[in-house]
Order: structure tokens, then C-alpha cells, then sequence
């Protein structure tokens, strides 16, 4: 006879209670030696995630790749989780798009349940959760690697997650950066970031260190004017989580390639 446990408010618990099949990756999936998945399925590459007076601005280059070649010239790294926060993901395509639907959807199980959203720490918590699930798959170069953001009301800030592949958590004060490119962006932001910078300022400081991490790295999609194909950029503050126009990023791309001569 069938019996039902309650999971609380946790649906990521319920489907790996009761409804494994249903996750990302199974728990217990079977290692084969030898077997590297990571140059055979697209990969996303460099996300990014910045504090500014007012709250966090987040980013993440359009490009995928896979092996050597370009698998997807418009991939979306950057995902509204709910209200107050949002993802970015660089690592195995796939598994990072599973991952960001199940996180929104147990943020949103917990807030319909419980009747108020989880706290940052919390949210941080449960995706560490999930990251930790993926495991096995990460062992077999299905890696995702995401970087958390989100505006604390009760704090009045913005804050900034990291995360390695077996779940590990680390809060970051003023900026991080990840994936192919994050090495570059890193260099850039550890240069031009501002502490006391604008909501504005932050913007084309997030811009700017994508642009240095494209010019680095062959796996980071820099802008295309021909396309019009840019990177994402969200803002997460007090009003919650909003985009940044497309027109507005261009206009800061082409001053920064007039500035460093680019064409």
C-alpha cells in the first residue's frame, strides 16, 4: 500500500522522495570510466554578478559551446528565480536549464504554501541542495555551476552566492564571475569595480568586464553588432528583479570599442 510522507514546503524533496525519474539527474547514477561528456554537449560559459549601492546587477554572455565549435549564439545564461532574485549559469546547457526551472518551481511551491518567499539564506541553501544532486552527472562532465543573486529585504542589500560542483556555498561581498571566461572577468572587475557605484555605473561595469572576458576567450560571446546579439543583464534591487533594455547595453558597447579602438 502506498503510503504519502510530507515533504513541508519543499518540492525539490517530494520529487526525490517519490518521483526521482522526474529530477535533472538521478541519484545513483551509474559512473562509466573513461567517460567525459563535457566536449559533446553544448556548453555555457561566462556569468557574472556585482553589488552597487542599491542592490546586485547580474550578467552572462549569449554564447554556447560545444567541444571546440559555437553550439548556440543566443542562449539565455541569466534567469528571474522569483521576486528578488535571479541565476546565471555557466556549465553543461541541459542540466543548467533543468536545474534554474526546478529552483524556480521550488521557490514557488514554498511561497504558494507557506505564504511568504524564503529568506536569501534559504534560497541559497536549496540550491546548494540541488547543485550537490548533480553530482554524479558532474563527474561525468555535465558540470553546472551557478551564480546566485538576489536583493535582501530584511537586510536592505544585495547579495551575491557562489558555488562549487559538489554544493559548496560561499557568499561573495562585492563581485564574482565564472565559466570559461570568468578568469578574465574576474581581472577585469578586481580593476574598475566601485564600491559606492551607481545603478548605472554598475551596469557598464558588468559590460565592460564581459567585453574583457570575450576579448580573452574564444568560449565567451562578446557583442555582435551583425546580429545584434548582446548579453543579458538584469537588475535586482528593491523593486524586484527588472531587465536591462538592449538598446542600452549596444550604446555601451559601442563606447567602449571607440574607447579601446575597437571596431
Amino acid at each position: 500500500m502506498f503510503q504519502f510522507h510530507d515533504q513541508g514546503s519543499s518540492f525539490y524533496q517530494l520529487l526525490t522522495t517519490h518521483h526521482p525519474q522526474g529530477l535533472p539527474s538521478l541519484p545513483g547514477y551509474p559512473q562509466r570510466e573513461g567517460v567525459d561528456l563535457s566536449q559533446k554537449v553544448p556548453h555555457g560559459t561566462t556569468v557574472l554578478a556585482l553589488r552597487y549601492c542599491g542592490g546586485v546587477v547580474i550578467a552572462g554572455d549569449r554564447r554556447a559551446t560545444e567541444g571546440t565549435s559555437i553550439s548556440e549564439r543566443r542562449i539565455e545564461k541569466v534567469h528571474k528565480t522569483d521576486h528578488y532574485s535571479a541565476i546565471a549559469i555557466a556549465g553543461a546547457a541541459g542540466p543548467c536549464r533543468d536545474l534554474t526551472r526546478l529552483f524556480q518551481v521550488e521557490l514557488e511551491h514554498y511561497e504558494k504554501l507557506e505564504g511568504t518567499e524564503l529568506s536569501s539564506e534559504g534560497k541559497a541553501n536549496k540550491l546548494a541542495q540541488m547543485i550537490k544532486g548533480n553530482l554524479p552527472m558532474a563527474m561525468q562532465g555535465l558540470v553546472v555551476v551557478p551564480i546566485f543573486a538576489g536583493y535582501d529585504i530584511k537586510r536592505g542589500c544585495g547579495r551575491i552566492f557562489k558555488y562549487d560542483i559538489v554544493g559548496g556555498q560561499y557568499e561573495e561581498a562585492e563581485y564574482y564571475a565564472i565559466g570559461s571566461g570568468g578568469r578574465d572577468a574576474r581581472g577585469s572587475l578586481k580593476k574598475i569595480f566601485k564600491k559606492d557605484a551607481s545603478c548605472e555605473e554598475a551596469i557598464c561595469i558588468a559590460v565592460e568586464a564581459l567585453y574583457d572576458a570575450a576579448e580573452g576567450d574564444t568560449a565567451t560571446g562578446g557583442p555582435d553588432m551583425v546580429r545584434g546579439i548582446f548579453p543579458t543583464v538584469k537588475i535586482i534591487n528593491e523593486q524586484g528583479v527588472s531587465d536591462v533594455e538592449e538598446s542600452t547595453i549596444k550604446r555601451l558597447f559601442t563606447e567602449i570599442m571607440s574607447r579601446q579602438g575597437g571596431e
